[in-house]
């Protein structure tokens, strides 16, 4: 019966391309109009097709991680790329999945319910993995976040140093400043804004491993005086400050908590104070968070759609200054980063083992896909409490650029 149903759910799903499942019982579907490459799929584990019927995103990356699902050449980017472009093009959910779909909405609250203690649990499942493990496949800075491509040509390295370029600009520094970094991850963005721009950086992270490292930098770099990183949630710093920056933290903070987030930023804001917030969004209505990335890649953690976040902002008395959409760009950063994992995946494996690599590179795959098919975005929003604390135009983002530029392009 599955079997039959989950053929059914395929032909309905995948109308462009071609691709051939084979099912445990040894029998063959070609699905597609036969346009572009051939993909070939095959179903090893029997109860794998029930899943795919029921719990498709779930059961489709665990059942690759898990060896029940294996691809023709392991061409995991092409059947996951094929099978999400032709799913953009559906209107609905088939019947039977759409209670699971009204409930995973339902339930976001619960799931998204980011507590201090289970914040620290969440960041805890993702970045104090092995340090090792990000050394493979970021860049030297481990930036872990959107990088910039002003130019498409740039290397990782250069990108993410544009990126950190375009974000300091929009925080219009001045030395002596003193800025908050909430979510400072490794210390690399904290670093950079104490040694180019000659501020003091106070950087919050949950992560101890992260916090470690940060810590370590500051001293070896000779700005502990300069930068100070604290182990702390977000809602107990205490403020203020003249500038406040975020980076890649916000799609942990959770629905339920926006309103705390944003009074939190609102608080420590000194009166002509800026902040600038750099997050994972969508450019579609509400929706939720896959189940597979929920369950073993960020518990808790949720992209939202531009509407929920300015109900937020604009309930807590910030005046939103600027906002920038990054479309494409972490798509790009995402494909540099699998590239680079998969060059070094011996290294992971004899960290891990391989059904955490297939994990990782379905992860990687699936995420720079999101950005490509599924209207995934970075939001980019200055806020301020005080509408004059910035200038009346653009301008002084463009004549910053040559600098971020060269600036980039030194980072080799």
């Amino acid at each position: 019966m599955w079997e039959q149903a989950l053929t059914a759910f395929a032909r309905r799903l995948v109308r462009r391309g071609s691709l051939e499942i084979t099912f445990p019982t040894g029998r063959r579907i070609t699905l597609g109009d036969g346009s572009g490459p051939r993909l070939t799929m095959q179903i090893i584990d029997p109860a794998l097709p029930r899943r795919l019927c029921l719990m498709p995103e779930l059961a489709m990356g665990e059942g690759y991680m898990d060896g029940g699902l294996t691809i023709g050449d392991d061409d995991l980017h092409g059947v996951l790329t094929l099978l999400l472009a032709n799913g953009a093009a559906l209107n609905s959910l088939p019947l039977w999945q759409r209670p699971v779909g009204s409930a995973r909405r339902w339930l976001r609250g619960f799931a998204q319910w980011n507590t201090a203690r289970r914040s620290r649990a969440n960041v805890a499942h993702h970045y104090d993995l092995s340090g090792a493990l990000y050394d493979l496949f970021l860049d030297k800075d481990r930036q872990y976040s959107c990088a910039y491509f002003r130019d498409p040509e740039m290397t990782l390295d250069q990108a993410q140093a544009a990126k950190k370029a375009h974000i300091a600009a929009k925080l219009l520094l001045r030395p002596g400043m003193h800025v908050l970094d909430i979510g400072c991850g490794w210390g690399g963005m904290a670093l950079t804004l104490a040694r180019d721009h000659g501020v003091r950086v106070t950087g919050v992270t949950l992560s101890e491993e992260q916090w470690t490292v940060a810590r370590a930098r500051a001293k070896d770099e000779g700005l502990s005086d300069r930068v100070n990183f604290q182990l702390m949630d977000y809602r107990d710093v205490q403020g203020p400050f003249d500038r406040i920056v975020s980076v890649g933290m916000f799609e942990h903070v959770g629905v339920p908590h926006y309103r705390t987030y944003f009074a939190k930023v609102r608080n420590l804001l000194a009166p002509d104070g800026v902040a600038l917030i750099h997050t994972i969004g969508r450019t579609m209505p509400p929706r939720y968070t896959s189940p597979w990335i929920t369950k073993y890649i960020f518990p808790g953690g949720y992209s939202p759609a531009l509407s929920e976040i300015m109900t937020a902002i604009e309930n807590e008395d910030l005046i939103q200054t600027d906002i920038e959409i990054l479309r494409l760009h972490y798509a790009r950063t995402l494909r540099l980063w699998h590239d680079r994992f998969l060059a070094r995946e011996d290294e992971a494996r004899a960290l891990y083992d391989e059904r955490f690599c297939r994990m990782w590179r379905f992860y990687l795959t699936v995420s720079e896909l999101a950005f490509v098919h599924s209207r995934h975005a970075v939001f980019q929003i200055q806020l301020v409490r005080n509408q004059t604390a910035v200038p009346l135009t653009r301008d002084y983002l463009y004549a910053a650029a040559d600098q971020a530029s060269i600036q980039a392009h030194a980072a080799e």
